[in-house]
């Protein structure tokens, strides 16, 4: 039998010409439909997770490592003034592979207001940071007021922040950080409080709460009048034309020549490594049980043929005394299978980014519907409206809005990968269908 021949008969299986009601024709529907509905929540985890990965890591490094953080040493002469460490910065711009530098103090205090206290990681910086550096530029949404500092003693804070100090822009919040008086006549550190008073002059967001309810800038002049300097961190942010391309390796060999002697120089992914990994086995996992479930739909295919085998016993017969051989005959089904299943991708695959593109409309659809229903057992079972808000995707842990990325080589691999297990589901149906002897079933005609 020519594969010409088993092409046409697989052909004949799939889309036969006579208008017989066929029980394994609506099998074999049945096995692409759910196919393609195995295939959405497959597409939709992945693309979702890969967009949520991606904006997460994004602002690891574009607002908090930079592609290379270079950590000075306290005790340099480079960090005792900001025109000093400002000079280092400059010297880091003209390296080949650097695109900018930006000079950075960070710090501890607790950040007060007339409605409450609570820790902050102090970042002071230089002025035009939010205008000059590209990631604080797009990753910075503004909630209230504007980008910039009004004046030396000003401040810009996180939106989770603000909450949490109840306070807007205009309100003034006082920054308590320790003063080093030295040592004293006793030979003890005296360590003192040092009240700053600051006034808001805007209020951000980087859609992820971890984020915002920490940060609090300032400018980097009040920064070395502000922050113990003994005990703060100097850093200068290295942006590279790449993050993730080999030019980075580059870069940083001409910085680690650069930079003052004793500076520790560390990739962004050094600084996120436990992050980036955990991400990246999550993902993994979800995947692996997504394709459990594509599996057992890819199992349909295997029953359907074989009440396929069953249906068409007569017409195996009649090929097999013309002369068709029994790999002719399993090469035929084995093609039902597999294109009832590039049916399944073709739905699946499509349906699901379409899905993904809708993913915050869905989640919060189904948010209400969940919502709605808790409340109404609640309200069955203990005869009050006092419930809580059930959040599916708490944006304490999640992105507020995440974005859309299509991975296109591991589509890839799910549209080959399913197409490959359609072919081993299909393969002992093909395989009986094969092994049919066709006197048998003359006999019994």
């Amino acid at each position: 039998m020519k594969t010409e021949a088993s092409l046409l008969f697989a052909s004949r299986l799939l889309f036969p010409r006579t208008g017989k009601k066929s029980n394994a024709r609506r099998s074999l529907i049945g096995a692409m439909v759910c196919i393609g509905i195995s295939l959405v929540p497959l597409v939709m985890v992945l693309t979702v997770s890969n967009g949520m990965i991606q904006g997460i890591t994004d602002r690891m490094i574009g607002l908090s490592t930079s592609h290379i953080s270079c950590v000075l040493l306290n005790e340099t002469e480079e960090v005792s003034s900001f025109e000093k460490i400002k000079g280092v910065s400059s010297d880091l711009e003209n390296l080949p592979g650097v695109v900018a530098s930006f000079p950075e103090i960070q710090g501890m205090g607790l950040a007060s207001s007339l409605s409450g206290r609570t820790g902050a990681s102090v970042r002071a910086v230089e002025k035009d940071i939010f205008s000059r550096n590209k990631s604080f530029a797009t990753l910075f949404d503004v909630v209230d007021g504007k980008k910039e500092f009004e004046s030396e003693k000003s401040a810009i804070i996180g939106a989770k922040l603000s909450e949490i100090l109840g306070v807007k822009v205009g309100d003034m919040i006082r920054l308590i950080t320790i003063r080093d008086d030295g040592a004293s006549p006793d030979g003890e550190l005296v360590l003192r409080p040092r009240v700053t008073s600051l006034k808001v002059s805007g209020i951000v967001s980087s859609g992820y709460q971890e984020l915002d309810a920490l940060w609090l800038f300032i400018p980097i002049e009040t920064g070395f009048g502000v922050l113990p300097l003994k005990s703060s961190k100097f850093m200068i942010g290295v942006e590279t034309e790449n993050a993730f391309d080999v030019s980075l390796e580059r870069a940083v060999r001409h910085v680690e020549r650069t930079v003052p002697k004793g500076t520790r120089v560390y990739r962004w992914n050094e600084l996120n490594s436990a992050e980036y990994e955990n991400f990246a086995s999550t993902q993994t996992m979800l995947l692996f049980i997504m394709m459990l479930i594509v599996l057992v739909a890819s199992v349909n295919i295997s029953s359907a043929l074989i009440m396929l085998v069953m249906e068409r016993r007569k017409e195996i017969a009649i090929l097999k005394s013309l002369g068709s051989s029994p790999t002719g005959i399993a090469l035929s089904f084995l093609l039902t299978g597999m294109v009832t299943g590039l049916f399944g991708v073709l739905i699946g695959i499509p349906c699901g980014l379409l899905c993904s593109v809708n993913f915050s409309s869905i989640m919060n659809s189904i948010e209400k519907v969940v919502n709605i229903a808790y409340e109404f057992f609640y309200v069955l079972v203990h005869g009050s409206q006092d419930t809580l808000t059930i959040r599916l995707l708490d944006p304490a842990f999640y992105l507020q809005n995440v974005p859309l990325s299509i991975p296109l080589p591991q589509l890839i691999v799910v549209a080959s990968g399913t197409l490959v297990l359609s072919l081993l589901v299909s393969a002992i149906p093909a395989i009986k269908a094969g092994s049919e002897k066709p006197i048998e079933t003359l006999r019994k005609i």
